[in-house]
């Protein structure tokens, strides 16, 4: 991949912008009509704050397939969450504590999806590659956010899972509509908080030059990989944010899923057996996916993977996880099945 300078005349000091010639190039705004001093500060403003994203592939022959591919996926990760939350919705019979936590998931993971992957496809088939600046930091923080979320999301969920099996008499007393909203709105409040912090910071970063951004959307260490800017203390904060939000997600999950454990192994109905274990499985699968992927990217100190590897791993929790939520929640749950047929069969009546 070759980089090539180019300038925009009528300044009297040229800027520099790079564009990438092997698949594609970032394009900026064309020069105003009229020259002042006022058009000539915001122009190199503009110049100054435009990223250049490089994709997810280098390779041309790839684009359009690959473009195929995230499109098919980001359509079943539409329907399939935005499906979930319509079934909870209009079913009385899910108008319980853990299908309440599951249509926020499903949110989650659609406005997730929904953040990341148009940009993705758009950089896969559109020559211009560009992103502004504060479009580039929004984009951070609304992804962050998302992620943050679904983390402690997912441990709320296996906290409603321990109530219920672990205390069922006392689990509609327990987990109260009080207590469902505070837990939600407390995944929502800290999902904020912390990214919030992190960009603070890197609204402090110096972007000058080239500006390029070798990921396929504006992933912080990729932001931070960009600046010519001291990152001692912005990688330190997301270290320690990432692990520490790690450790205590984690920490809820396995303790909540080892009285789990402890109490379905004491049941000694077949039946009971199976509807615990399966519930339990469907929740393990989709923390195991998602969790693995960040401690991997975030929580390994010092790591040495290739850009390459990130851009594959980064994928799998933007894009893979967020469609194979609804899939591993409804085709491992009789009720939303049988929920999802009736809605079907009501809306498309056969003769």
């Amino acid at each position: 991949m070759r980089l090539q300078a180019q300038s925009f005349e009528g300044e009297s000091n040229t800027t520099g912008v790079w564009t990438v010639e092997t698949t594609s190039s970032c394009t900026l705004p064309p020069s105003p009509p009229f020259e002042g001093t006022v058009v000539m500060a915001v122009r190199n403003l503009i110049v100054e704050t435009t990223f250049c994203l490089l994709g997810f592939t280098d390779y041309p022959e790839l684009q359009i397939p690959l473009f195929l591919v995230f499109l098919i996926m980001y359509i079943i990760t539409v329907v399939g969450n935005l499906g979930m939350i319509v079934i909870i919705k209009i079913n009385p019979k899910f108008h319980t504590p853990m299908y309440f936590f599951l249509s926020h998931l499903s949110l989650v993971d659609f406005c997730y999806s929904s953040i990341v992957t148009p940009k993705l496809l758009e950089n896969l088939v559109m020559a211009d590659k560009s992103i502004y600046y504060f479009s580039c930091m929004l984009q951070y923080f609304l992804s962050c956010t998302a992620v943050v979320t679904k983390s402690f999301l997912l441990a709320v969920m296996a906290y409603d899972r321990f109530v219920a099996i672990c205390n069922p008499l006392l689990y509609t007393v327990v987990m109260s509509q009080r207590l469902c909203a505070l837990l939600v709105s407390g995944s929502y409040l800290w999902g904020m908080f912390g990214p919030l912090v992190l960009l603070c910071y890197a609204l402090q970063l110096n972007f000058s030059g080239h500006n390029i951004i070798n990921h396929f959307f504006c992933e912080y260490t990729a932001l931070l990989a960009a600046t010519s800017s001291d990152i001692f203390i912005p990688h330190l904060l997301l270290f320690g944010f990432a692990t520490f939000n790690e450790v205590s997600t984690l920490l809820i999950i396995l303790t909540s899923y080892i009285f789990i454990f402890v109490t379905v192994l004491n049941i000694r109905s077949v039946s009971g057996h199976h509807k615990a274990f399966s519930t339990c499985v469907s929740h393990l699968t989709a923390i195991t996916i998602f969790h693995r992927t960040i401690l991997f990217l975030y929580c390994v100190p010092n790591s040495k993977n290739s850009r390459h590897t990130v851009k594959v791993a980064s994928v799998f929790y933007t894009v893979v996880n967020p469609m194979l939520n609804p899939l591993i929640y409804s085709l491992r749950n009789k009720d939303v099945k049988d929920a999802l047929r009736k809605l079907i069969d009501t809306k498309v009546p056969f003769h």
